[in-house]
């Protein structure tokens, strides 16, 4: 037999029966206490205090009694039939309450119901207000009702553990069925493309923006199981062909992607090849992520534009537009060292209106160039 601790641990499976399972123990008891024609029968249960009764006759409600004042707790100390024709000849049992008080037991028989890995958890015993002295035939036949017994209190515990693995089997399901939409609508949200492919270039997963980009694109419907070069054109095939590749050897690539999908539709996408692991980090096949950059690099070409644009009115405002004043500033020094120069009055005025002229497109300059020099930042920030 094993230790206390280990018995106790395997009572507490057993402690909880259904009520189907307590009528038929029930029966059985009401069985066996006809055969050997006592008044008492029961099966119990008996963990560290409590003798609890699990099916009875002749006890009327009693649920249970403490175990240091029952027979069975000498009972389930071995494995065999433990028979007591007169209870007040044993030193045992002699000054137990149901000995020297009603109902005033004198015998005693019991059974231990040992489990399928040896544990002693309670007893099938019946008893006797008289001496008994029990024939093979009722001996025997409480053996095998014993067995009976502890059947269907295995049996009853295997139920129970089935419908609980069950019910945590549904809701562990359930719970991985909320996670698995909760992360495919977070997936469908993103407005990047994502897709999963194996190592020979077949669909795995997508999303929603996918499965749109490549219908909008190539008219093709995508699916898991097909072949990626399939819904692509010729041109970006042999691209992907090249950073897929390198995805499965473990290489991360990241490439700005410009695709023609149609003549004169343009778009830009930022992809990123990534190798997929599985469980043992093996690469089983490529995460391939595209970020749609369009109108970032349309805004980028429109800011290179209007910078060029910037430069070429800077030129002009530096060049052009002062090469005139220099020359009349220039005649205006020439004429006051001719020897045949006559002052005019309005020489002074016409001299300073060329100064403020001057000055005013030097301003200009300096302000196309700080303007010019604030969009070049702008536009390193950016990117």
């Amino acid at each position: 037999m094993m230790n206390e601790n280990e018995r106790l641990r395997a009572v507490a499976r057993f402690k909880t029966l259904d009520t189907g399972i307590k009528k038929d123990l029930t029966d059985l008891v009401n069985l066996i206490a006809g055969i050997c024609n006592v008044p008492v029968a029961l099966v119990s249960v008996i963990d560290a205090q409590t003798q609890w009764f699990k099916a009875s006759v002749g006890l009327g409600d009693m649920p249970c009694t403490e175990r240091h004042l029952s027979f069975c707790n000498e009972t389930i100390k071995s494995d065999r039939l433990l028979i007591v024709p007169d209870v007040t000849q044993d030193s045992r049992f002699a000054k137990l309450p149901a000995v020297t008080q009603a109902p005033f037991i004198r015998s005693y028989v019991g059974m231990p119901l040992v489990t399928f890995d040896g544990h002693a958890i309670g007893t099938l015993c019946v008893l006797h207000t008289e001496p008994l002295q029990l024939t093979d035939v009722q001996l025997n036949s409480l053996k095998v009702i014993s067995k009976q017994v502890l059947n269907l209190i295995e049996l009853n515990w295997s139920m129970q553990s089935l419908i609980a693995q069950n019910i945590n089997t549904q809701e562990q399901r359930a719970l991985a069925e909320q996670s698995e939409l909760k992360l495919k609508a977070v997936f469908d949200s993103s407005k990047d493309i994502h897709l999963l492919i194996g190592s020979q270039m077949e669909v795995m997963a997508y999303n929603k923006a996918a499965a749109n980009y490549i219908y909008a694109s190539y008219n093709k419907n995508i699916k898991v199981g097909v072949h990626l070069l399939t819904v692509v054109n010729e041109h970006s095939a042999s691209r992907l062909v090249e950073y897929v590749d390198l995805a499965l050897k473990g290489k991360i690539t990241n490439v700005e992607w410009k695709v023609e999908p149609h003549e004169g539709v343009l778009f830009w996408f930022d992809v990123t090849f990534e190798p997929a692991r599985g469980t043992n980090n093996e690469i089983i096949g490529v995460a391939i992520n595209a970020t749609d950059i369009t109108v970032r690099k349309r805004d980028a070409d429109f800011i290179n534009q209007q910078n060029d644009a910037l430069q070429r009115i800077a030129t002009i405002q530096s060049h052009e537009l002062r090469r005139p004043v220099a020359s009349l500033l220039g005649l205006m020094e020439v004429l006051k060292l001719d020897e045949n120069y006559v002052f005019n009055s309005c020489y002074p005025m016409i001299e300073i209106t060329i100064n403020e002229l001057d000055s005013k497109i030097k301003d200009i300059v300096h302000e196309s160039e700080l303007r010019l020099a604030e969009r070049n930042d702008d536009a390193g920030k950016k990117a």
